[in-house]
């Protein structure tokens, strides 16, 4: 079975031998990352510049720039100073070099002959750690557009306002909306020449058909006959029997002003006397007589 390389993180080794370059991709081999080759410090800067790594691995004893400069170097820059640094070095060797590489910045320091198991145990932390790093700053890159992005989700804008029958009344624009009747004062009189409004336009009144009364029924020879006349209201009869009581008593007032009448008294007796046959003739004509 074929394994696909993991192109997403690569793995550098720097060392000036061949042969130790060789051994490294024989036991890094099995992690199916990309490892790139460097003979020296300032190559593996050049390196660290045109690409990505996951790890860097470096031989602490090369000639020009050793292992020591090259981690002070790439800790240095802002591009390469999170990429973690493991040095490599012979048995033979200083017993303070482990204190000095964890000064310059490197997270780990194995002395060769190293275990291969172990070797591949450590670097794998390392690219695992890259990719869950590499996993986080997307998201967080998510989560930066849709939080500073203008466009609202689904598409839709903001809701438009309502229009109040005052807005239509101050602009005079309809908007096809219904609007509340307008309310009319009690204590105001009501305008003789004002339309009376009606709220079902089915129920308007006929020409002629006053508001609050029933319609008129139609004329001519087409017509249809009456099924009955309709009743009239009768005159109230309490009316009627005060209107005769104050007659009566306009009538015992004249009588006590002939008894003694004098002079211009006489005049003025006539009107009030008029003006009792006046309602009496009213009263008749209410009564039906």
């Amino acid at each position: 079975m074929t394994t696909t390389p993991d192109t997403s993180s690569s793995i550098l080794i720097v060392d000036d031998m061949e042969e130790n370059l060789v051994a490294l991709e024989a036991v890094l081999g099995s992690l199916t990352q990309k490892v790139v080759r460097a003979r020296s410090g300032e190559e593996a800067l050049k390196a660290m510049l045109r690409e990505e790594f996951a790890v860097v691995l470096i031989d602490v004893l090369m000639p020009g720039m050793n292992g020591f400069e090259t981690a002070a170097n790439i800790k240095g820059l802002d591009q390469t100073k999170d990429v973690p640094i493991i040095l490599l070095t012979g048995a033979s060797v200083d017993p303070n070099y482990a204190y000095r590489g964890y000064t310059v910045g490197a997270a780990d320091f194995l002395i060769k002959p190293f275990d291969p198991w172990l070797l591949r145990t450590k670097v794998n932390v390392f690219l695992d750690l890259h990719r869950k790093n590499r996993q986080l700053a997307a998201q967080a890159e998510q989560l930066k557009r849709l939080l500073t992005s203008d466009e609202r989700p689904g598409g839709e804008g903001p809701p438009a306002a309502p229009t109040t029958a005052a807005t239509t009344a101050t602009t005079g624009t309809d908007t096809g909306a219904p609007t509340a009747p307008p309310v009319v004062s009690a204590s105001a009189p009501a305008s003789p020449t004002a339309p009376q409004e009606f709220p079902d336009p089915q129920h308007r009144p006929e020409p002629g058909q006053q508001a609050g009364h029933p319609p008129l029924p139609p004329e001519g020879p087409g017509a249809p006959a009456p099924s009955e006349p309709l009743p009239q209201p009768a005159a109230p009869a309490a009316g009627n029997a005060s209107r005769l009581a104050e007659i009566a008593g306009q009538l015992a007032e004249v009588e006590l002003l002939l008894r003694d009448a004098k002079g211009s008294d006489k005049e003025r007796l006539a009107d009030r006397i008029a003006e009792l046959e006046a309602s009496v003739g009213r009263l008749m004509v209410s009564r039906g007589t």
